[in-house]
């Protein structure tokens, strides 16, 4: 197990699978997102019942109490750092079967105790029990063998195991009786038992609901004639508890019509700690659940983003008028930002868009638009028309979401026709400087009634245009400050192309994570 702590956050990360990646790339198993940190950094990998941490060639390594390493055994209680001995700490546990420490104090209780009933026997039942407990893995089967082992021990007739929710409301997980069969139905218990037993934080223990020292029996005890009920809480591990009610992570509960005699103290240290060791494990086993889901969703992710980009891989054509460049970087797995080149007999349409929001929801956006604009340039739609068309169709679907788009036509002589729905204006480089093209109308999407126009001029050989999305205008420093217009005009004015315009974005946000797409497209004319 690693335990992530990160200045308020902490986090436990159960080891299910080999090699575990760390790095910067969303599809890591612990995503790390900071500069000092490497795509691909590191991995733990598990090996002949060891496990190792292996450097992958980071540039500011990998560090083992404190020490930089390239291939390093993990003992208990290390310390891992990623890249920087100043960056978040993770702790390396190795996950034991917790019985041994419980074992050995009850072993001697059960020296000191005096009666008929053999210790060893006793002795024998616990690690027994703890062994089944401590080999199975789903929650399921933790709460099942937790059922079963503490009905064999107080020769009860049932029992149920109730854990907590989302919204912290306890629900039945688990239910059986000494047949082995499923129990699914509550209404025959004793809530305020286990009403009791969370109040209180200790288990509450009813061995003959009828003597004159049993504490006054509730509706349901009578009702059901319930003479015996032991219901112990699961508590969650110490470094997790916030609030003593939030401490409680679920409640075993036995009953049974017979009265069963009292319980002795070993008795009861046998089912608390095996509700501990309970609790644990099921902790532990949603933890390795939480982490296989969130795999399989970086590995869908990973999918559906190799799907879009094959999707959207555009062919930029090679004319005798024009050379187009074009460039995009998603900050997720998946982008919310496209470009389209598209070559006709006599005259070229480049179209690039920024869908609100980021990840899935906006790339699916971005490819149906980039479909619906493909088709209507087809069918020889005007600039102005496609633009209204995608305004409409858009909020007639009512999917919460617009986008900011320039569609730009250049024909073979070099008139330029562009309309500009709400996007950062696009940038005409000529000989002696670069400025701004000024039409602009509203987002597609964002109004039903918007109507758009476009602009026309005439461009020059030797000329050309650029436009950016507000992932290169808007990326920021670790201070705040915008990379903003004048920075990008000043570059384009020095002859930067697409991929030193990006370098010198990356450069002067100090290479941090990028917090949105980031896209530049140029068009040069003729002789450019």
């Amino acid at each position: 197990m690693l335990s992530l702590s990160d200045g308020p956050l902490r986090r436990d990360l159960v080891l299910t699978h080999s090699p575990f990646t760390i790095g910067r790339l969303a599809d890591k198993d612990l995503v790390l997102a900071y500069p000092y940190v490497s795509r691909n950094h590191a991995e733990v990998i598990s090996e002949d019942s060891h496990f190792y941490l292996l450097d992958q060639g980071s540039k500011s390594g990998s560090y083992v109490n404190a020490q930089r390493v390239q291939r390093q055994r993990l003992n208990d209680e290390d310390v891992i750092q990623i890249g920087s001995l100043q960056g978040p700490r993770i702790l390396f546990r190795r996950q034991q079967a917790t019985a041994g420490a419980s074992l050995q104090t009850l072993l001697g209780q059960m020296h000191k105790t005096t009666g008929n009933e053999p210790s060893l026997g006793r002795l024998g039942w616990f690690v027994e029990a703890a062994r089944r407990l401590n080999n199975v893995g789903a929650v399921n089967d933790i709460l099942a063998a937790l059922i079963e082992t503490t009905l064999q021990l107080t020769l009860v007739e049932r029992g149920y195991v109730f854990l907590r929710d989302g919204a912290g409301e306890l629900r039945l997980a688990a239910g059986r009786n000494t047949q082995n069969e499923l129990l699914s139905d509550d209404s025959t218990i004793s809530h305020s038992a286990i009403q009791k037993a969370i109040e209180s934080g200790s288990g509450f223990i009813v061995t003959d609901s009828l003597s004159a020292e049993a504490t006054v029996p509730s509706q349901s005890m009578v009702v059901q004639n319930l003479r015996t009920i032991v219901c112990i809480p699961l508590r969650r591990r110490v470094a997790e508890r916030t609030t003593p009610d939030a401490e409680i992570l679920g409640v075993l509960y036995l009953d049974s019509r017979q009265q069963r005699g009292k319980l002795t103290r070993i008795d009861n240290d046998l089912l608390n700690t095996i509700a501990t060791e309970a609790a644990v494990l099921v902790e532990n086993a949603a933890l390795a659940q939480a982490e296989e889901t969130a795999r399989r969703y970086r590995e869908e992710l990973r999918i559906a983003s190799e799907i879009q980009q094959g999707l959207m891989m555009v062919r930029i054509p090679e004319l005798s008028y024009a050379r187009v460049n074009a460039r995009s970087l998603p900050c997720k797995g998946i982008g919310g930002d496209f470009y389209d080149v598209i070559a006709m007999e006599d005259c070229l349409y480049v179209v690039l868009a920024d869908i609100s929001g980021k990840g899935v929801s906006a790339a699916l956006l971005g490819s149906m638009l980039q479909g619906l604009i493909h088709a209507q340039v087809a069918a020889g739609q005007s600039l102005a028309q496609i633009a209204q068309f995608a305004n409409n169709y858009i909020c007639n679907k009512n999917v919460g979401k617009y986008a900011t788009l320039v569609l730009l036509r250049m024909t073979v002589a070099g008139e330029v026709e562009y309309v500009n729905c709400g996007h950062v204006a696009p940038l005409l480089h000529t000989e002696q400087r670069v400025s701004g093209l000024s039409n602009c109308n509203l987002p597609v999407g964002l109004i039903p009634a918007a109507t758009y126009t476009s602009d026309r001029f005439s461009i020059q050989p030797g000329e050309r245009i650029l436009i950016v999305t507000d992932g290169v205008t808007e990326a920021e420093r670790p201070d705040g400050d915008c990379y903003g217009d004048e920075r990008l005009q000043a570059l384009v004015m020095d002859g930067a192309n697409i991929f030193a315009v990006l370098d010198a974005v990356n450069a002067f946000t100090q290479a941090a994570p990028l917090e949105d797409d980031r896209t530049i497209l140029e068009v040069c004319y003729a002789a450019c």
